[in-house]
């Protein structure tokens, strides 16, 4: 019941995600929105007034102008006029604005359309001997509008001209273009988040798809499931190097199975033919003294191989050692190193010959193990030999090359057969498969010379015998390791 469970969860994450963009993208959107939509309301409403109070002051200052310039009656600013040419229209004209004409004392001579406010101040004005004084008042309401209003002096007492301008239109419109503004952001807002969900939708539906196949891979064992590698952005990119990571993986995995199946075809024959002497053991006492001690030196050999093989098995099966630090190896000194002990257990000559630089970044006790392998094994195939088993080191191009060359039986002229497989885990040449070991300790030299960038060689020896080794280049600092 955990599975069915499993995939509402999923959703309920996926869409907590899209969610997430969504708004995200919405709140971009609205704040960025508000900020141009303010200020541009703003510089608008601010260019708005300030023209309107720039024509209406304009207005103000022509009619002080001629009223300085030239003697009027209130009766030169009435709305008689046919011809719509008097100073009147001339106020007028420019701004829409309202004209009201006050006579002696302020007493109304020609309303304006709205009527106009005569207050005190409007008949101090109009009662003014000096032309062009002025009385401004920019808050007037009139009939629930408001006005900006100016009075100024016809002189000498004979009266004054009020002119208003209606600013109330001006803030509706305003308030209009705020209206809109507001509906603006909002529809950019809504649309914000619907794209924002698309894009969302668009890329976590692809993480949907990984989430699936991982609890796939996570439910059944399975690594062999198709994974979605679409897309060459991050999550494509992701996508592939999960592909990459179950087939490293499924490779593994592989190995694993097939080294199992390996050691346990290899551990029978050593286990068959322990338990066969152990059963000799119950009638050892009815054995002549040759036998049992051919019974005890067989069962020794078979332990020592067992316990061999084991060591082997468990050194493959713990991988390649890449705890191990790296740092300077020269593999000169490691030779030497490998060839004293060699020298004590088989009672062989063995030299040592180097040539140039011998040293690399790499792990000793694996280069060690190698090196070690190959001399064990030219010891083995040449048992019975007096010739020199002969280590060389050398600098080549790139990296170093490590041979060990034997007098031994060697390959077989033309056949690439054994040379080609020789490293592989368990194989035994046809002329070994009488001899003693496991078929592991040059899979063992394979292994190493991969963890150093390097490949293991076999090949024929001029005069007899067989040159096995390897190149290695270095091998990669891990953090926390190295010199």
């Amino acid at each position: 019941m955990s599975a069915d469970r499993t995939p509402p969860s999923r959703n309920r994450r996926a869409r907590s995600l899209r969610t997430t963009l969504a708004i995200s993208f919405a709140a971009v959107a609205a704040g960025v929105t508000a900020l141009v939509g303010f200020l541009s309301y703003d510089a608008a409403a601010r260019l708005v007034r300030v023209d309107q109070q720039a024509v209406f002051d304009e207005v103000v200052h022509g009619l002080r102008g001629q009223v300085r310039q030239q003697t009027f009656t209130p009766h030169d600013f009435t709305s008689g006029d046919p011809d719509h040419d008097g100073p009147r229209d001339d106020l007028s004209r420019p701004a829409g604005t309202d004209v009201q004409v006050l006579g002696p004392r302020g007493v109304l001579v020609d309303r304006g359309n709205p009527r106009l406010p005569v207050d005190a101040a409007a008949r101090r004005v109009a009662g003014e001997r000096a032309a062009g004084t002025v009385s401004e008042d920019d808050d007037v309401e009139i009939d629930d509008d408001a006005y900006r209003m100016a009075t100024v002096a016809l002189g000498d007492g004979r009266g004054a001209v009020q002119v208003a301008q209606e600013f109330s239109d001006t803030e509706d419109l305003l308030r209009e273009l705020q209206k809109r503004t507001v509906l603006l952001a909002g529809a950019v807002v809504i649309t914000a988040g619907l794209v924002g969900w698309w894009l969302a939708r668009r890329v976590t539906s692809r993480l949907v798809r990984l989430a699936e196949t991982a609890e796939v891979v996570a439910s059944t064992g399975r690594l062999d499931v198709a994974v979605p590698v679409a897309g060459g952005d991050e999550v494509g990119s992701l996508g592939r190097s999960f592909d990459r990571m179950l087939g490293r993986l499924a490779r593994s995995v592989e190995d694993q199975r097939r080294l199992v199946q390996d050691a346990g075809h290899e551990l029978r024959t050593p286990l068959t033919s322990l338990r066969t002497n152990i059963s000799l053991l119950r009638r050892i006492d009815e054995l002549p003294p040759a036998a049992r001690e051919e019974l005890v030196a067989d069962l020794a050999q078979e332990s020592r191989e067992l316990t061999d093989l084991v060591n082997e098995l468990v050194d493959l099966a713990a991988g390649k050692g890449d705890d191990e630090p790296v740092v300077e190896v020269a593999l000169a000194d490691t030779a030497e190193d490998v060839a004293a002990p060699a020298r004590r257990r088989t009672g062989r000559t063995v030299t040592v010959r180097s040539e140039g630089d011998t040293t690399i970044a790499g792990r000793p006790a694996q280069l060690q193990r190698a090196l070690t392998n190959l001399v064990e094994n030219a010891a083995k195939f040449d048992a019975d030999g007096t010739a020199p088993i002969e280590i060389v080191v050398s600098r080549v191009s790139g990296g170093v090359r490590v041979e060990v060359l034997d007098r031994g039986p060697g390959f077989d002229e033309g056949d690439k057969g054994d040379t080609d497989r020789v490293f592989d885990r368990f194989y035994r040449a046809p002329a070994a498969r009488s001899l003693p070991g496991s078929g592991l300790g040059l899979s063992i030299v394979r292994e190493v010379a991969a963890g150093h960038d390097g490949v293991p060689f076999a090949a024929r020896r001029a005069g007899g015998g067989a040159v096995i080794g390897f190149t290695v280049k270095g091998a990669a600092r891990t953090a926390g390791h190295g010199a």
